[in-house]
């Protein structure tokens, strides 16, 4: 479960910017939109988090921002064997931030302990790291580390609540890893857990980044074709049945015009392997049934059966659920389904979490969030992007119409347009005439 994560001096964020999913005080819709994580005193965290903002604002790079944290965490220690570098970006546009590292820090909630763990890092090499554990809600220092670029050496913090072969760990932790990743790797229980939450709890993509093979794989090997076929009925969508079907690869199937060099990088990869066929069935009037390749139908429908093996999973296993541009390709009443599972402990019993930035303003409600559920991304004069709760504006609990003011301006974190001539000159026309 996560708590809030803090993001500073990368791509387009200069300063640090914080989202948080702490729960406010208001009571509106506090039992669905919101959950009091075990123990019974830890704080209620929210259900879902939305981010607005104008195209280029930086929605993006805050959810990329987490994405990097997380790839460091999962991939430093096995890339820095091979020398890679950190997948970390600063902020260019000012000479101050340009060489100086980016920093993460997520505070978040496993097996009923509250952990802080963050880290600064550049291309070549982490700066710092730090980790915290409040077991029982009292904080336990487990490491830290600190770069002295006179000594081009780390200084160490190691807590007496950190168990293992500490000094090992440490000596074999290389300036381009993480000792979290470095010590999990070899073989610290206690630290796995909070591994663990990077890699397998945290669900980041964008929706193009899924395929319908999760999806159809689900269908195969975990028998959740009754609930996936439930998810499409319930958006409308016209599928009555679905056939999935594993079989060998067979690169006969392959299209004739494909380029040759991407047929045999095909053929590398899925030889000797099972693939999965899928058919989407239709009823007709007549109550006949039409069967039809996944191929055959909509963009929307390809795009809804990919993500409902993701949305379902994280639903039942209690993930955090990061999403990009969740409009896309979607009507509003399916993003608004989408997050509507989310607002419910019957579909919802292990409190999953999702964030996700969108365009769609019809679901900009009260009906639809809390207050505190709402965020804005918008550019500064110096290209920096800020990071701000709709709870600034103090809106009128119930009254106020969230997508009017927001529209309206009110809010800000709106796109600017300039007239088209003036922002080319202001003279086209003329130039146009005299040619």
């Amino acid at each position: 479960m996560l708590i809030q994560f803090s993001v500073k001096n990368f791509r387009s964020i200069r300063d640090q910017q914080l989202l948080s999913l702490v729960r406010s005080k208001s009571a509106e819709h506090a039992e669905t939109h919101s959950f009091n994580p075990r123990p019974t005193n830890a704080i209620p965290l929210l259900r879902s988090a939305a981010v607005y903002g104008a195209n280029a604002s930086g929605k993006s790079n805050l959810l990329k921002a987490l994405n990097a944290m997380q790839q460091v965490v999962v991939r430093s220690a096995a890339e820095s064997q091979r020398g890679k570098k950190l997948k970390v970006e600063p902020f260019l546009f000012d000479t101050r931030t340009d060489q100086e590292p980016s920093e993460f820090e997520v505070v978040f909630v496993v097996d009923d302990t509250r952990y802080q763990y963050g880290f600064s890092s550049t291309r070549e090499h982490i700066v710092e790291e730090w980790l915290m554990a409040y077991p029982k809600g009292r904080m336990q220092r487990w490491f830290s580390r600190s770069f002295d670029p006179a000594t081009k050496d780390y200084s160490w913090e190691m807590g007496d609540k950190l168990t293992g072969q500490k000094q090992l760990w440490q000596e074999a932790t290389r300036s381009n890893a993480l000792f979290l990743s470095t010590a999990v790797q070899l073989n610290s229980t206690q630290l796995q857990p909070v591994f663990d939450w990077f890699e397998d709890t945290l669900r980041i993509v964008s929706l193009d980044g899924w395929s319908p093979g999760f999806t159809a794989s689900l269908c195969v090997k975990f028998a959740m074709k009754d609930r996936i076929l439930d998810f499409l009925c319930a958006a409308d969508l016209g599928v009555s049945n679905l056939r999935v079907r594993k079989r060998e690869f067979d690169p006969r199937h392959l299209p004739e015009d494909m380029p040759a060099s991407l047929q045999q990088s095909i053929i590398d990869e899925f030889k000797g392997k099972d693939v999965v066929d899928l058919k989407t069935i239709h009823t007709t009037a007549q109550g006949e049934q039409v069967e039809f390749d996944f191929e055959q139908e909509s963009d929307g429908t390809q795009k809804f059966f990919s993500l409902a093996g993701p949305w379902l999973d994280t639903l039942e296993n209690g993930y955090v659920l990061v999403v990009d541009e969740l409009h896309d390709n979607l009507h509003p009443h399916m993003v608004r389904f989408l997050v509507d599972l989310f607002h419910s402990s019957r579909t919802n019993p292990n409190n999953a979490q999702l964030i996700f930035s969108t365009h769609e303003t019809s679901i900009l409600s009260q009906d639809v969030f809390r207050r505190d559920q709402i965020w804005f991304c918008e550019k500064d004069n110096a290209q920096a992007t800020r990071l701000f709760p709709l709870t600034d504006f103090s809106p009128r609990k119930k009254l106020e119409n969230l997508e009017r003011s927001y529209l309206s301006g009110r809010y800000g974190a709106l796109p600017y347009f300039r007239q088209i001539d003036t922002a080319m000159g202001g003279n086209e026309t003329e130039r146009h005439h005299d040619s």
